[in-house]
């Protein structure tokens, strides 16, 4: 069985555990939906809080919670190092037949990303996405936050990737911070 899949059994698991000292995971995010109108033209990361924004110029349009890489700690630098990467991306491409529900992609790795892993010898790796949960896992909802699970991705729960995926247009700029 892969890591991931391991990874992904034991928040099935925490699930369970949650639900058993009744913990909340409904916490609602903090401002109204987004909608293909709302004219998002940044979204910033937060890693350590593992909070996801989006933002209209300087205005703060919606606040998300979000899973990371399974070793979010750093940027990432090679390609199976579970990291997150740092940075500023644009999203490149949207795909609604992912093997994730949704997903939007992220430019890593860019020029100097490249540049590092080549210097290490290795391949910087790719494919980094803001996508929901595995297909056909939806009803993990918010307990996929319980542990960072992604190979370097930034995951959401099914509902709030589906409102970011509709709102978010490619070439949108990403910061991605510690």
């Amino acid at each position: 069985m892969s890591r991931l899949k391991n990874r992904f059994f034991l928040v099935i698991f925490c699930l369970g555990i949650a639900a058993i000292l009744g913990l909340n995971f409904s916490t609602a995010s903090k401002t109204v939906p987004l909608t293909n109108k709302s004219h998002i033209t940044r979204i910033l990361v937060e890693k350590e809080a593992r909070k996801l924004h989006v933002f209209a110029g300087d205005t703060l349009l919606k606040t998300y919670e979000i899973a990371l890489g399974f070793f979010p700690e750093g940027h990432k630098e090679v390609e199976g190092d579970g990291k997150t990467p740092e940075g500023i991306y644009k999203i490149e491409s949207k795909n609604p037949n992912s093997a994730y529900f949704l997903n939007l992609g992220v430019s890593y790795p860019n020029e100097a990303d490249q540049a590092h892993a080549a210097r290490l010898g290795k391949s910087p790796g790719g494919d980094i996405k803001i996508h929901g949960l595995p297909n056909g896992s939806a009803a993990i909802g918010k307990a996929h936050l319980l542990r960072d699970w992604t190979q370097g991705c930034i995951a959401l729960t099914n509902p709030e990737m589906q409102e970011l995926y509709d709102a978010v247009a490619i070439g949108t700029e990403i910061e991605i911070v510690k």
